[in-house]
C-alpha cells in the first residue's frame, strides 16, 4: 500500500473538501501527461489506480510485430517473449512504464497537472458553497477599505462590499464583524466573486428569519417589506395560527428580539404592521402610528385617498414624506393624504358620508401596534404646502427635496 499517498490524499479531501475521486483522476491525468512528454505520444498509455490501496500502474498498449516502424506503438515478437511467453504476432501487449525513468521535465509537467487540477477543484468547491448561500445573510469580517469599497471575509473566500451598497453613515474598521446579504456569485478564472449588500430589504427579512421562531417554523409570514436603509423599515407580517400574535412574536419580550435586529442594523428603526387582505385596513395599519378617519382605497388603479384628522396630517406623512412613503411601497398604492379640513373641500372624497367620533381619537388612545414611541416624539413637518397630501410621483425617492412651505401642526408625540 501506498501510505504516504494516502495520507495525502485524506488530508487534501478533509481541508480542501475535494473527493478522492477528483484527485485519483488528476493523478492518472498528470502521468499520461508525462509519458506524452517523455515519449512525444501517450494515445496508447493507460494508467489504472487502485482506490484502496493507491497503488498505480502505467502501461502502453503495444502491438506485437516482425519489425519494428513505432516504438511507441509497436514491439518485436522476441522482445515481447520476455514480457510473456504467450505473445504473438498481432497481439496487443500491456508494458509496464516505469514511472521512475521520466525525466525532470516530464515530471515537473506532471506534478503542474496536480496542482492545476487542485487550484480548479478548490476554487470550484468555494464557488458552489457560497453560490448556494446566496439571497442569504452571513456573518463575516471587515479586512481592508479598496478605495471606497471595503473588503469583507466569509471564511473561505473575500467578499466585495461596493459603495453604493452601503449604508450611509456606517462606519466600519478592520476586524469588525458584520452581517451581509450575499446578492450574486460569480465564476471567474481568478476565483468565485462574491458581491455583498447592506442596503437590501431582504437583509431585513432574512434577520427576523434567523432570530424570530415563528417566521422559521412558517407560523408568521412576512408578507411586505419597505427599507429605506439606515433610517427606517416597514414591515408587513400576518399569523398562520389564531393563538400567535405576528407582531408581538417579532418584537420579542421587551423587544429583545426587533432590539437586536435595530443593534445589527446600527440603530435603524423597525416599524411591525399587522398584514390585512383588506386593502383599506393594510393601508391603514402601513400608515402607522397616525391614526386614520378614511380610507378610499382602488384595488383596480392601485391607488388610496386617506383621511386623518388635522392635528394628524404630518405625522401620517412623516419627515420628508418617509412614513407615506414607506406605507406606499409596503402596500403597493399610490396614497394621497389629506386632513379632514382639505377632505371637506375635496369633491372626490364624500367626506359626509364618513362620520367620525372624537372620542375615538383621545391623545391618550396611542397604544396600538406598531407604534414607535420614538417615531412620534420627533419633530415632524408638514411636507404638504398646498394641502394635498403625499403623492410619490412628486415626492419620489429623493430625501433631500423640501417642501415649498410647512404646514405648522401641533406636536404629535405621546406615549404609549
Amino acid at each position: 500500500m501506498n501510505k504516504e499517498l494516502m495520507e495525502a490524499l485524506d488530508i487534501l479531501e478533509k481541508e480542501k473538501e475535494i473527493s478522492k475521486e477528483t484527485l485519483f483522476e488528476a493523478i492518472e491525468n498528470s502521468l499520461i501527461t508525462a509519458c506524452k512528454n517523455h515519449f512525444g505520444k501517450a494515445d496508447n498509455v493507460k494508467v489504472e489506480i487502485d482506490r484502496e490501496t493507491c497503488d498505480f500502474l502505467c502501461y502502453a498498449e503495444k502491438e506485437v510485430v516482425e519489425e519494428v516502424e513505432d516504438d511507441v506503438l509497436q514491439i518485436s515478437l522476441e522482445d515481447a517473449q520476455e514480457i510473456s511467453r504467450k505473445a504473438q504476432l498481432g497481439d496487443m501487449l500491456h508494458v509496464e512504464i516505469k514511472s521512475k525513468e521520466f525525466g525532470r521535465i516530464a515530471t515537473q509537467n506532471a506534478k503542474n497537472v496536480i496542482l492545476q487540477k487542485i487550484r480548479e477543484e478548490e476554487r470550484s468547491v468555494i464557488f458552489n458553497q457560497y453560490y448556494e448561500k446566496e439571497k442569504d445573510v452571513v456573518t463575516g469580517i471587515v479586512q481592508r477599505h479598496i478605495g471606497r469599497n471595503i473588503s469583507i471575509n466569509l471564511g473561505k473566500a473575500d467578499a466585495i462590499l461596493n459603495e453604493s451598497e452601503q449604508v450611509r453613515g456606517e462606519n466600519f474598521r478592520p476586524t469588525e464583524r458584520i452581517k451581509v446579504y450575499i446578492l450574486e456569485v460569480k465564476n471567474t478564472p481568478k476565483g468565485p466573486r462574491i458581491l455583498v449588500s447592506r442596503t437590501h430589504p431582504e437583509l431585513v427579512k432574512r434577520l427576523f428569519e434567523s432570530e424570530v421562531t415563528e417566521i422559521k417554523d412558517g407560523t408568521v409570514e412576512i408578507m411586505s417589506i419597505a427599507r429605506e436603509a439606515g433610517s427606517r423599515t416597514k414591515l408587513a407580517v400576518r399569523s398562520n395560527n389564531p393563538n400567535v400574535d405576528a407582531v408581538g412574536a417579532c418584537v420579542g419580550i421587551n423587544g429583545t428580539r426587533v432590539n437586536s435586529i435595530v443593534d445589527e442594523l446600527c440603530g435603524e428603526k423597525i416599524d411591525i404592521v399587522n398584514w390585512d387582505e383588506n386593502p383599506g385596513n393594510l393601508i391603514q395599519n402601513a400608515l402607522s402610528p397616525a391614526k386614520i378617519v378614511a380610507v378610499f382605497a382602488d384595488p383596480d388603479e392601485k391607488t388610496a385617498k386617506v383621511v386623518v384628522p388635522d392635528y394628524q396630517l404630518s405625522l401620517a406623512i412623516g419627515k420628508e414624506g418617509q412614513n407615506a412613503r414607506l406605507a406606499a411601497r409596503l402596500t403597493g398604492y399610490k396614497i394621497d393624504i389629506k386632513s379632514e379640513t382639505q377632505a371637506k373641500d375635496a369633491p372626490g372624497f364624500r367626506y359626509e358620508d364618513y362620520v367620525y367620533d372624537d372620542d375615538e381619537y383621545d391623545e391618550e388612545d396611542y397604544g396600538e401596534e406598531g407604534y414607535d414611541e420614538e417615531y412620534a416624539e420627533e419633530n415632524y413637518e408638514a411636507a404638504d404646502s398646498e394641502g394635498t397630501g403625499y403623492d410619490e410621483e412628486a415626492y419620489g425617492e429623493s430625501y433631500e427635496e423640501e417642501p415649498d412651505e410647512a404646514v405648522e401642526t401641533e406636536e404629535t408625540g405621546q406615549e404609549a
